[in-house]
């Protein structure tokens, strides 16, 4: 019977893709909190608009990963900044804070090349009372005080983890040299410490002592494991999952975020959620339109399976 209800909430769904893109959208860098039975996704939601494409960090919510809300936009309609690559929701201090990104890309119209994000790329941080309503960005310096915003680099892809042996202490990863990584006892006042090589997007998890740390090579998701943070060992192969039979999906898989709900009676899986963009490439144009939000799941980061697969 445990093993019927663990896969219940599961097999009822028919399609990996959760959100769809089009011609005119993207759906793209998923990051999930599970809180009280609900399910909130948060994403950077791509938009051509009147000519011109924004960036902006958009949320829903589901209780069965089926049905979802209304997508709501939290952040402002602005291509000098483009907030957007939400990393996780942690709690901290009673509220929730939500990690995230600039990408600036200002003057950007339909008819130019792919354009990524400025040297201005910077990380951010929203706070929230109750997953609704979400404060104005702030900026962090995860280089130290001393380091001015002119000076840090361009940085994106941050994720929030508490540290695994030392409970108050923050840890920020990064996207620069690699993952680089900071760590704060209050969210604001950060202490640089090393980088390692990594992908982007990175997710990291506490388990058995032991960070594993879920990342984007140049196609598909990777893992690698540290008890440490400074000593790595990659895990696994390369994730690709179905993208082979995947239109959708044929010019990339990468943003893959992990949460573990094995001990979770409904479910008893990891779960991975991630972006695929296609039928062309990024390089091509399915950088900024033709990106949808996927999920799939495992008992062990080893084996995946997802809705409708073929066996």
């Amino acid at each position: 019977m445990q093993l019927k209800a663990q896969s219940s909430r599961l097999t009822p769904l028919k399609s990996p893709i959760i959100f769809k893109g089009s011609d005119t959208i993207a759906y793209r860098d998923p990051a999930v909190l599970y809180h009280k039975n609900k399910f909130y996704l948060f994403f950077t939601l791509v938009k051509t608009e009147e000519g011109k494409i924004y960036s902006y960090t958009a949320t829903s919510h589901s209780r069965d990963l089926k049905n979802w809300s209304p997508i709501k936009i939290i952040t402002p309609k602005d291509q000098s900044l483009d907030f957007c690559s939400p990393g996780n929701i942690v709690r901290f201090n009673d509220e929730w804070v939500l990690c995230l990104q600039t990408y600036p890309r200002p003057d950007y119209t339909v008819d130019q090349k792919t354009r990524y994000g400025t040297k201005d790329s910077r990380l951010y941080i929203m706070r929230s009372k109750d997953l609704k309503n979400w404060s104005s960005p702030e900026i962090i310096k995860v280089k130290g005080p001393e380091v001015s915003t002119a000076d840090m680099g361009r940085m994106i892809d941050p994720y929030l983890l508490e540290d695994k042996d030392e409970k108050g202490k923050w840890w920020c990863f990064y996207k620069q040299n690699g993952v680089s990584m900071s760590y704060s006892y209050d969210l604001k006042n950060w202490t640089f410490f090393g980088h390692t090589a990594s992908g982007e997007n990175v997710c990291v998890l506490n388990e058995n002592n032991e960070y594993i740390l879920i990342h984007s090579p140049e196609n598909g998701i990777a893992i690698k494991h540290s008890s440490n943070l400074k000593d790595w060992k990659d895990f696994g192969k390369v994730i690709t999952l179905g993208q082979n039979e995947w239109d959708w999906a044929k010019g990339r898989i990468t943003g893959g975020t992990v949460i573990n709900l094995k001990k979770n009676s409904e479910f008893g899986k990891y779960i991975l959620f991630f972006h695929g963009s296609g039928p062309k490439t990024e390089e091509e144009g399915d950088f900024d339109k033709n990106a949808s939000i996927g999920i799939a799941w495992s008992d062990d980061l080893l084996h995946w399976d997802w809705p409708v697969k073929k066996k």
